[in-house]
């Protein structure tokens, strides 16, 4: 198994530097993995597209707490992008992602080339209904085909006993947690709260694409979010409140809002009334960034 390495700063070793495998190929990481195995440890996989924040480094220390390895994946997925959108302009520095890893405690990179994901002849497509209807699934109607496609690939490649994402994509996270039920693959799907700025924006790689105004202006996103989930908690009207959002919104400076809706916090289904634990979710466009985010709404 060949295994280029960078250095790794961190010094979880008793102060000793240590090196951060990089795998390329399926058969270096189940190698990998194998020998973890052999040794009776547990592993945590983390799938990332790179670009790499806090918030993903919070991912890797939590897959730490939960097993022995963690090893984290950086591929940007060719099949979660329509044609017009930012494949080719995605944010990507797999050099200075393999620093951060290796800083948060992490064993492995895999990044493997799309030929490696995709060899010629691919002709295999997954299909999730449920939780990816409507929201991100309306307006990206690929992506969440491209999402499952990857991570149940992502899974069986290194068969890991748990997996880790953010709630920041909670679609996604409500999509995998649906399919990996659904097709009896036995990784364990973990959610770990969204990571923010102190001035409550979401970290996320796309925040690249803001200018230093609409840097300024994003927060608004959030804050109008917690305000409407304790609105609603309070037993405020839905309609009435999902109103107020998308005016608060558009007033800070926002452009297109491709929506703002309540849902159920497990299934995603559409809800009227808070009677359950609930999810509000937004998505609207900044400049050229489209910044999604979601806050937590209790029964009221």
């Amino acid at each position: 198994m060949t295994t280029p390495t960078v250095t790794r700063t961190d010094t979880p070793n008793g102060g000793q530097d240590t090196s951060l495998p990089v795998l390329r190929t399926v058969a270096d990481l189940r190698a990998q993995v194998a020998a973890w195995r052999a040794q009776g440890l547990t592993v945590a996989l983390v799938p990332t597209m790179g670009a790499l924040h806090d918030g993903h480094l919070g991912l890797v220390r939590r897959g730490r707490e939960l097993a022995d390895r963690v090893v984290a994946s950086v591929f940007v997925n060719p099949t979660q992008f329509a044609p017009h959108e930012d494949f080719d302009r995605y944010p990507r520095d797999e050099v200075g992602d393999s620093a951060k890893l290796a800083s948060a405690g992490c064993h492995a990179l895999y990044a493997p080339t799309v030929r490696e994901m995709y060899p010629q002849g691919f002709a295999t497509a997954i299909s999730v209904g449920g939780p990816s209807e409507g929201l991100c699934g309306a307006f990206r109607p690929q992506m969440f085909g491209g999402v499952a496609l990857v991570v149940t690939k992502l899974f069986l490649q290194a068969l890991p006993d748990v997996a880790v994402f953010g709630e920041k994509d909670y679609q996604q996270l409500m999509v995998i947690r649906r399919f990996t039920r659904d097709l009896d693959i036995p990784v364990r799907v973990e959610g770990l709260p969204t990571v923010r700025e102190a001035d409550g924006l979401a970290l996320s790689s796309r925040n690249a694409y803001l200018g230093a105004d609409e840097r300024a202006r994003a927060p608004e996103l959030n804050r109008a979010l917690t305000a409407a989930a304790a609105a609603l908690a309070g037993g405020a009207e839905v309609d009435g409140v999902l109103t107020a959002v998308r005016g608060r919104i558009a007033e800070a400076g926002f452009g297109a809002i491709d929506y703002v809706e309540l849902r159920d916090a497990e299934t995603l289904a559409p809800v009227s009334r808070v009677e359950r634990p609930a999810r509000l979710l937004a998505a609207a466009w900044l400049g050229k960034a489209r910044l999604i985010d979601n806050v937590p709404v209790p029964p009221a």
